[in-house]
């Protein structure tokens, strides 16, 4: 993490509820569509997410928020469904300027992903999902048994959430990184607390397990790469089987992992992550525009971005501290070194090049 700074901002989702969403690295986007059990600050310190962040943030730019009730988004009471989830998703890639990038989904968050992706095909490029699944645990068929264990931890959750005792907590903590270490397991037990409330936590997971994308996931038109650890305590290994089989193309990657939450220290985080970059690399929202064009000018690279984002001369010139008349002459020099001759010809190619794919430079 040394040298990584992130920078947290907040937006509006459809409901008028308040997100937090924060920006690490450079590079072409990636977005990570939010999922149970985060603070983006709390996050940034924590020895079982920095790791995450870290790989995540290499070579890329990392976006990622807290879901409603959670971190350092809004608290307040909202409504609990997919159409929710995925405006929030809608609201922060708005809000950072995201034209097509990558979308990565973590546990509940797979299926949040599969509906936007489905929703807004053109502006995903690619999409990873990490221990997910397709249906929630109450649209699966349960066992009298089971739907009896899912109504004991929700009760269980209720009690004893936000008590500074972590025995309760401890026994959630065990279905997410049943292999962690004594620091990992008490980070993650303070996690729990400061997410989210103990109401809030039982809402939650109460909808989750209602969630479906069964059908839509046969709709995904993206390349698309299923991660899940063989003895998953949280997600059956089955689940990511079964949303990889359900999705066009998808490749799957077993794991060989007990944890819910990859542990730096396991093989499977290094094998997980290795599969995750390479991937990506290969299916990028667009090629690196660092070496294209060599003929510009560091400003005049500057430009070219404000340009990809659809601005106009007095909005570059705005941007830059320059005069209108300065970009115009500026815009035309960059034509010539494009070989292009309209406004229209310099966007598509610069966009091609990868320029415009990050968030507005502010």
């Amino acid at each position: 993490m040394a040298g990584l700074t992130q920078a947290i901002r907040f937006c509006t989702s459809q409901d008028g509820l308040r997100l937090a969403y924060a920006t690490t690295g450079r590079g072409p986007a990636l977005v990570r569509a939010a999922h149970f059990l985060t603070h983006l600050e709390f996050d940034w310190e924590s020895p079982v997410w920095r790791p995450w962040l870290a790989e995540l943030s290499r070579d890329r730019l990392l976006v990622r928020y807290d879901g409603r009730g959670c971190g350092l988004s809004d608290r307040s009471p909202a409504p609990l469904s997919l159409d929710a989830w995925v405006a929030d998703l809608e609201a922060v890639v708005d809000a950072a300027g995201l034209e097509r990038f990558a979308l990565l989904g973590c546990s509940q968050g797979c299926a949040v992903s599969v509906a936007y992706a489905v929703r807004h095909p053109g502006r995903v490029s690619c999409m990873v999902l990490l221990g997910g699944y397709a249906r929630g645990p109450m649209r699966r068929d349960p066992t009298p048994a089971q739907v009896k264990e899912a109504g004991l931890l929700l009760d269980l959750i209720e009690v004893g959430w936000g008590r500074d005792n972590p025995a309760f907590r401890q026994v959630f903590t065990s279905l997410f990184i049943p292999e962690g270490t004594a620091e990992q397991v008490r980070w993650f037990n303070e996690l729990e607390r400061l997410s989210t409330s103990p109401e809030h936590a039982a809402r939650t997971i109460a909808a989750f397990g209602q969630i479906d994308v069964t059908e839509l996931a046969e709709r995904v038109a993206c390349p698309t790469l299923v991660l899940h650890a063989r003895d998953d305590a949280r997600v059956p290994f089955e689940e990511g089987r079964r949303i990889a089989g359900l999705i066009p193309g998808a490749r799957f990657v077993p794991l060989e992992s007990r944890n819910h939450v990859l542990l730096e220290h396991e093989p499977a985080f290094t094998h997980c992550f290795g599969e995750i970059h390479a991937f990506l690399a290969a299916h990028d929202a667009a090629p690196r525009c660092e070496l294209a064009f060599p003929a510009l000018t560091p400003r005049e690279r500057e430009l070219l971005e404000l340009l990809a984002h659809g601005l106009d001369n007095l909005q570059i010139a705005a941007h830059l501290g320059l005069t209108e008349k300065t970009v115009r002459n500026k815009v035309s020099s960059v034509f010539d070194k494009l070989d292009v001759a309209t406004r229209a010809q310099a966007i598509v190619r610069a966009r091609e090049a990868g320029f415009g794919s990050a968030p507005l430079p502010r």
